[in-house]
């Protein structure tokens, strides 16, 4: 899951961005402004100004990052990409015949991240005509879009761990609401050693620890479009699985996933058990009583020996 599913969840998302567009309109009127989200490989357009270009446009769009000029902001140094006539002697390379197709004439693009640095997007303005950006216009912009990302950062704090950016419960129980009627599984997964981690190498490790976990958590999920990782609070992790699957994949998961959790550079006496709850589409279940199965079953995984897997 990743920042476009995320979104859905934001509370009046939809009426700020189009404020921002608005406000961008203000500061150049003669521009095409959208509003983009931006993925390792994607970029989603969320919102853009009424279009009186002959740029197709379209909100809900999902462009591959390759080919999409946004793809050369540079996130790091937070500086706007201009190009006022993209056929004025720039080396676009590969872009050139894109943007030509696209009847992109000139392009404004400022980088929108969170205050961690993760990228979410950009502001940009196009135009099928040649275009000036002037100093003013610009900087004003990055000020419009510095404001954007505190709200965005907001929400953000509102469903993240703070100490590992994993999701946390508040978000797991209104992506559940929204998920559920597909059927799914969760995978309960508890930390075997790690009180002795803490008291043998301190809290600010155990810290490190758990980052780390989520780390591994997040490598796990990538391989999963349909996997959300979740941490519930303190070494108590989960992942939810919003397809349904069958007993013998979510074993070979599950195995994977035990695997990850044993091996650590530094050799820490550690390793995770996991409890597996499952249920069908179309069914009503409730969030609470799929944690109470699959903490059940992770309570016997511990009982029989800790580094395992249970079903409920």
């Amino acid at each position: 899951m990743g920042t476009f599913q995320e979104l859905e969840m934001y509370k009046n998302f939809d009426e700020l961005a189009e404020d921002v567009i608005d406000l961008a309109k203000e500061i150049l009127p003669d521009q095409l402004f959208y509003l983009s989200s931006i993925s390792e490989a994607q970029q989603m357009i969320l919102k853009h100004s009424p279009n009186d270009t002959t740029i197709p446009i379209a909100e809900g769009l999902v462009l591959n990052l390759d080919d999409s000029l946004c793809s050369r902001v540079d996130f790091k140094t937070k500086q706007p990409l201009v190009y006022e006539d993209v056929k004025d002697g720039h080396e676009l390379g590969v872009f050139e015949e894109k943007l030509e197709a696209a009847n992109v004439r000139s392009y404004l693009g400022l980088p929108i991240s969170f205050i961690n640095g993760e990228r979410f997007g950009t502001l940009c303005a196009v135009n099928d005509e040649k275009s000036q950006f002037d100093t003013k216009s610009i900087t004003l912009l990055q000020r419009l879009v510095r404001m954007f990302a505190y709200y965005l950062d907001l929400e953000r704090f509102a469903y993240r761990d703070s100490l590992t950016d994993l999701y946390n419960r508040h978000y797991l129980a209104r992506f559940f609401e929204e998920h559920s009627k597909a059927g799914g599984a969760i995978f309960f997964l508890d930390l075997d050693g790690f009180k002795k981690v803490n008291d043998l190498y301190g809290h600010d490790t155990g810290d490190v620890v758990l980052k780390e976990v989520a780390s591994k958590l997040q490598r796990f999920i990538a391989g999963h479009s349909d996997a959300l990782a979740v941490r519930l609070g303190g070494d108590e992790f989960l992942v939810y699985f919003t397809e349904p699957a069958s007993a013998a994949e979510l074993s070979e998961w599950a195995d994977r996933l035990l695997s990850s959790l044993s091996q650590w550079e530094a050799d820490y006496p550690l390793s995770a058990s996991i409890g597996i709850a499952q249920y069908p589409a179309d069914v009503d279940c409730e969030l609470k009583e799929l944690l109470q199965q699959a903490d059940e079953a992770l309570y016997r995984a511990k009982k029989s020996g800790k580094n395992r897997y249970t079903f409920y």
